[in-house]
């Protein structure tokens, strides 16, 4: 393939390798040629500028094409040349149907200046579920509004909030968003409103520091997030006392998104919010707002400010509220906004052919090399290595078998089914065309079509790939138009996440590959279609990135595009678990005792702590006050608990480990971006190649105490992959259910992990080049695993051979990490595994799978109680794959350091067969039922 033509290097012609390149493409898409030919005859520049919000949506370039006609052209264009699949790539077709809006009136407390203003920038009249969660908020009673995306959330806390700071010149109000961006969009929706005396301003770390004393003195609606408030506003918290005194509403938008360790966090933080805010006399909460407005309120008066939480639909939203700021809330679920129809398709990608096959076209590209070979290894990883071990019989947990000594495990390990690549475990396994490919390909598509498109991807260097590989193929067709393709992730400075941000509300982009950091925020207005790249781990991320398309009420398109992984493969083989199914509750646990006592140092910190306080911060309060002053952290006087400590504590509210490692060039100082310290061991090891913006980095030095890793410019043709060693120990049981030769456990656990390693792989053929050492840190984490356990002679009896008993758990361990996102709310890289054929601490044949953060995370709870359902998607998973021995799509697993060998796929299905009959006569829904 010729190179990329870029408008930074193109001429005024073409060679005749890229007049073939641009033939070829524009043959492959004939309507994206006629389209193409039409407007370059109109002196048209194509595709047409769409700007969002000036109505110049419909002014797209002739013949862009509806959703339905859209996906069959996607799909002929797969069939096109592709070899190795049978038939379309499209499993599933579900048709969400438009809806029309039921309207409300303007309630009467709504000052006339609101509603002029509201009308003026097209708000009509209320949508019923925004007026009844805005009628309770006003009247004081705490509410969560939990309705589908693009339903008009925003209004029912404007509403509010703008309301009483029109009405009470004193009060202000607290808006708490996920991310720096949608704080940014709701900062932009509130100013354009343009009330007098409201002075809206964002407070985050990307403030200037002349600008926040003027914030803090004269704002009266501050949009900031969790991270501000608990580094800056509340231990500053005198500075901000005239603004705390008068605040009437907290408003914590997205809050589906506090989950986790991170939303235990921020449970706490919003405690220590209520906290200073009732310190100061005077909180306008404590007066009902619907009274000074003359018109009552019914319901309890709040001892503070009111909160009005957002949320994407979940389930039991109120209890998840409720859980998160300690209150009493009213739940508004039922969603009458008006919403266009959505055609929603899930896609698997093709099988590969042989790699024996002399096809170019069908030779692996970078672009499947990348995910093949990497995976989840550019992804957030757990913070004590997430990737599965095996263990053989009679050993120690880091080695395999009885002679194959010690192997390297881990997160990033990375595997190759190519069977050509050395390492890769089961010979001719089936390998599916990589869904960055994939999903690059149909980007370029839709681009070629005019249509505005979002791609998401699950992590930051699958981004970079998909817009890479989508410029390149653009600029083949027509030099320049791959100019219209970005990527945007975390990690970005501000100036390039705004000028991104712009671009594509302008129109002068067309298409955007984004990590998850775009499922929030700008209101992109425009889109046409989202391509979701990967399973985003839950039901409530997966209709929130497809809603961010058709958000100007038309009708769009939406497309999961399939990884070759066990939870993607049985979605799109089993679209009722996608449709037909709830979206899941919040998992968050603010009594984990690792996020209870860093926050209570936190509170101290910031005032004493006293007896009253510590019903406020709820359960296990008190048993951690009083580790704490064992500990010397806490100073125990008549007046209360004191921080001992000259500095305050230093709490990571994302669990990231601490302060970003900056990324910067070595030869010109330049800060090319930041890498959460999780990652660093990971992503810029000495070493490593980083990618940013499509330009490739070699990582020079990583510095760790510094938080800096100095890279230098380099186009290597090879990539880069960790590999790290895990153990595990098994420290208490908290809960387990006998199931004779089966047993199902809940406890703490202590796993280690290093990364002592990296391969160098050829790009072109995965081939090993190197395996070089590296002298890292090794890091430890108490955490929370389920784990069962299986009699060898119940193995035996099911016919899985003594010989065979490493792979079976092997395969059952990877197969079961991938479907537990189906029962909890977790991603993949929350969570890791371990399995042994006979694990010192349990003296039987365990799999485990763990939380990948400190105290744990809610999610082996989840998996403990839904184990039955947990295993018999496993179980159904593997069974139902048609490979014979093993693949992606069931047992491989994309973070196994092993290279996946050995694995035994019948013998899981065995495994798991004996496991569930155990668990299904003890107790036939679980351990929920014991």
């Amino acid at each position: 393939m010729s190179p990329p033509l870029t408008a930074r290097n193109a001429p005024g012609h073409l060679t005749i390798d890229q007049r073939t390149a641009h033939r070829q493409w524009t043959d492959r898409y004939p309507a994206f040629r006629r389209t193409y030919e039409s407007a370059r005859v109109q002196g048209v520049t194509f595709p047409a500028t769409v700007s969002a919000g000036s109505g110049a949506e419909d002014s797209r370039p002739t013949g862009r094409p509806a959703p339905g006609e859209l996906l069959d052209r996607l799909r002929g264009r797969a069939a096109f040349g592709t070899t190795g699949s049978a038939g379309s790539p499209v499993t599933h077709v579900e048709r969400v149907p438009a809806r029309a809006g039921t309207v409300a009136q303007w309630p009467e407390w709504v000052p006339a200046e609101l509603r002029t203003a509201l009308v003026g920038q097209g708000v009509v009249a209320p949508w019923r579920h925004q007026a009844e969660a805005a009628g309770h908020a006003y009247a004081g009673r705490h509410v969560v509004v939990a309705t589908g995306t693009a339903s008009g959330k925003s209004l029912a806390y404007q509403l509010p909030a703008l309301a009483t700071l029109l009405t009470d010149p004193r009060a202000t109000a607290l808006y708490l968003a996920p991310t720096k961006a949608l704080a940014a969009d709701q900062l932009r929706s509130v100013a354009s409103l343009g009330l007098d005396g409201v002075r809206p301003a964002c407070y985050d770390g990307d403030t200037p520091r002349t600008e926040r004393d003027w914030i803090r003195a004269h704002s009266r609606f501050v949009l900031t997030n969790p991270d501000m408030l608990h580094h800056g506003i509340l231990p500053g918290h005198a500075k901000w006392s005239a603004f705390l005194r008068r605040l009437a509403f907290v408003v914590v938008d997205e809050c589906h998104t506090y989950r986790g360790v991170f939303g235990s966090h921020v449970a706490h933080v919003l405690r220590r919010l209520r906290r200073q805010a009732a310190r100061y006399p005077g909180t306008p909460g404590k007066a009902v707002p619907g009274q000074r407005s003359g018109t009552g309120g019914s319901g309890p008066t709040p001892d503070g400010p009111v909160f009005v939480l957002a949320s994407a639909t979940s389930g039991d939203p109120a209890a998840a509220a409720e859980r998160l700021t300690g209150l009493p809330v009213t739940a508004v679920t039922e969603d009458t906004a008006p919403r266009g129809g959505l055609t929603f398709a899930l896609w698997e990608p093709p099988l590969l052919p042989p790699p024996s096959s002399s096809s170019p076209s069908d030779r692996l590209e970078p672009a499947d090399l990348a995910e093949l070979v990497t995976a989840d290894a550019d992804a957030r990883p757990v913070r004590a290595g997430a990737g599965p071990v095996t263990a053989g019989a009679d050993t120690g947990p880091v080695t395999i078998g009885t002679d194959t000594g010690p192997v390297t495990v881990g997160i990033g390990a990375g595997t190759d089914p190519v069977p050509a690549v050395a390492g890769a475990g089961i010979d001719a396994a089936p390998v599916r065309r990589s869904a960055l490919r994939e999903t690059a390909d149909l980007l370029s598509d839709t681009v070629a079509a005019g249509v505005r498109t979002l791609a998401f991807v699950r992590s930051r260097r699958g981004a970079e790939v998909i817009a890479t590989t989508a410029r390149r193929s653009l600029d083949e067709a027509v030099p320049g138009l791959g100019g219209r393709v970005a990527a945007y992730r975390s990690g970005y400075l501000r100036e390039e996440r705004r000028s991104l941000e712009q671009a594509l509300l302008g129109g002068e982009l067309l298409g955007l590959a984004s990590t998850s950091a775009l499922e929030l925020g700008v209101d992109l207005v425009g889109l046409d279609a989202v391509l979701i790249c990967g399973y985003p781990g839950t039901r409530a991320s997966l209709w929130q990135q497809a809603g961010r398309a058709g958000r100007s009420g038309r009708e769009a398109l939406a497309v999961l595009v399939a990884r070759d992984d066990p939870l993607d493969t049985y979605l799109v083989h089993h679209p009722e678990a996608l449709f037909g199914r709830p979206v899941e509750a919040t998992v968050l646990d603010p009594a984990n005792p690792y996020v209870l006592g860093p926050q209570l140092c936190c509170a101290a910190a910031e005032s004493p702590l006293t007896p009253a306080d510590l019903e406020l911060f709820g359960d296990g309060a008190k048993d951690a006050v009083e580790s704490l002053v064992a500990a010397g952290a806490l100073r125990s006087r008549p007046t209360g608990w004191y921080w001992r400590h000259a500095g305050r504590p230093e709490v990571d509210l994302r669990g990231t480990g601490g302060a970003p490692v900056d990324v910067v060039e070595s030869s010109t100082g330049r800060l090319l971006g930041t890498v959460d310290p999780a990652s660093a061991h990971f992503q810029v090891h000495p070493g490593a190649v980083y990618l940013h913006q499509g330009v490739s980095y070699v990582v020079d030095d990583l510095d760790l105490d510094d938080g800096c890793a100095l890279v230098h410019t380099k186009e290597p043709d090879w990539s880069t992959h960790p590999r790290d060693v895990t153990s595990l120990s098994v420290v208490s049981v908290r809960s387990y259910l006998d199931c004779g030769p089966v047993g199902m456990f809940l406890g703490e656990v202590d796993v280690t992990s290093q990364v002592v390693s990296y391969q160098r792989r050829r790009l072109a053929s995965g081939e090993v080049l190197a395996t070089l050492p590296l002298d890292l840190p090794a890091r430890e984490l108490r955490t929370v695993a389920v784990w069962f356990t299986v009699s060898p002679e119940s193995l035996a009896a099911a016919g899985v051979e003594a010989a065979e008993m490493p792979g079976a758990l092997h395969a059952a361990e990877h197969a079961a990490i991938g479907l537990l996102p189906l029962v909890a709310t977790c991603d993949r890289w929350d969570i890791g595994g371990l399995s042994t054929a006979n694990h010192p601490d349990t003296e039987a044949p365990t799999v485990f799978v763990y939380d990948g953060h400190p105290g744990g995370a809610g999610f082996a709870e989840r998996a403990y109680r839904a184990a039955s359902e947990w295993l018999g998607a496993t179980r159904d998973a593997i069974a139902e794959c048609g490979c014979e021995a093993g693949c992606p799509s069931c047992v491989q697993s994309p973070k196994c350091g092993n290279g996946n060998n050995p694995l035994a796929k019948p013998e899981a299905v065995r495994v798991l067969d004996v496991v569930l009959s155990n668990l299904a006569r003890v107790a036939p829904a679980g351990p929920d039922e014991t």
